[in-house]
């Protein structure tokens, strides 16, 4: 398979944003390691070009590694969130929308499929088909939530 190069692919997509260092294989080892599961091959290449990439206004079109690790570990472990929503184990969040509602991998099924969850209806509905089709989806506005 053929290297992406992540940050030229989305800059031809939107100059409204911003890269990160990329992410070590200690820090992408340490965020499988607390997840439990391996992080998909497209979203662990795009990490190790940026750590995180920031759109318009800060937001999180995908996240750092260690807050992969660290909202997904919160969702999973929350009592409370375990008595008003269905589990969230299966999925794998990295990316929010800006209104609450969050987008992420359905680890059980086809992890490249990109799902988006409405934080109000608990609904978890598949937008895009892979990461690549997300980001530019979302980018140039035929992804709306």
């Amino acid at each position: 398979m053929l290297s992406i190069m992540w940050r030229e692919r989305i800059s031809g997509w939107t100059a409204e944003v911003t890269f990160h260092g990329g992410a070590s294989a200690s820090t992408l080892r340490a965020c499988e390691l607390a997840l439990g599961q391996d992080l998909p091959h497209d979203l662990a290449e795009l990490l190790r070009e940026s750590d995180g990439v920031d759109g318009e206004y800060g937001l999180g079109l995908i996240w750092p590694a260690a807050r992969i690790a660290a909202d997904n570990l919160d969702l999973r472990n929350d009592a409370t969130l375990a008595g008003l929503y269905m589990p969230f184990e299966p999925m794998l969040f990295f990316a929010d929308a800006g209104n609450g509602d969050q987008f992420a991998f359905v680890m059980r099924d086809r992890p490249a499929d990109v799902f988006v969850w409405d934080h109000e209806t608990d609904s978890r509905t598949m937008v895009a088909p892979s990461l690549a089709t997300y980001l530019e989806w979302w980018l140039d506005g035929r992804l709306t939530v």
